[in-house]
């Protein structure tokens, strides 16, 4: 005999009801650190990144007992990667935009404008975990390139600097740069749910 289940999520709401839901997910506002993982890179742009990274997974056992000396590899993980911008060794730092709870990453983008690292953001977890031999990935940094990679390492940077910082603003004092327009613009909930 089958299990009794809770049918409720199946049910059709009445119209009025699905109504006033829409209107309240219209009406409500996402906090401009939140709403900044809608703007990810573009599909042309966002291969880019993650077509350098395979070059650089973390090897696999068998790679691991071939190697003498170890080669430059990615370094991931939500634990991992603020630790290398905080001491200021990444040089391109990978966020996901669907990470579930979003608390998780979502002081990364503050940490990597405050510490000067360049940063994106891709879509799909399972995307960036097929690089790192694992189902799903948070985040992946950058930290070493070998010399022929440096080039278009350097041509990455350079062009996500210019669809996330390029209108980042300087203080006149103290020279420290404040948020761009994508990290001070609020979002409507809705969107995010469509997305």
């Amino acid at each position: 005999m089958r299990k009794r289940q809770d049918l409720t999520h199946f049910v059709k709401r009445p119209r009025y009801i699905r109504l006033q839901w829409e209107i309240l997910y219209k009406q409500l506002k996402v906090p401009p650190a939140i709403n900044q993982f809608t703007q990810a890179l573009d599909c042309q742009t966002a291969t880019h990144p993650l077509k350098l990274a395979q070059k650089y997974r973390p090897e696999m056992k068998q790679e691991k007992k071939q190697r003498l000396l170890r080669p430059p590899v990615l370094q991931a993980g939500v634990n991992t990667v603020p630790t290398l911008v905080e001491n200021k060794k990444a040089q391109l730092v990978v966020i996901v935009h669907d990470m579930d709870p979003i608390e998780l990453v979502v002081f990364l983008p503050a940490l990597c404008c405050k510490m000067g690292d360049p940063y994106c953001i891709t879509k799909g977890m399972a995307r960036l975990g097929h690089v790192v031999h694992r189902k799903t990935c948070t985040t992946i940094a950058f930290t070493q390139v070998n010399s022929e990679d440096k080039g278009a390492l350097a041509k990455l940077v350079e062009a996500i600097r210019t669809d996330y910082d390029d209108d980042m603003t300087t203080s006149a004092v103290t020279g420290e740069h404040y948020f761009s327009k994508i990290q001070r613009q609020s979002g409507h909930f809705w969107l995010r749910i469509l997305a």
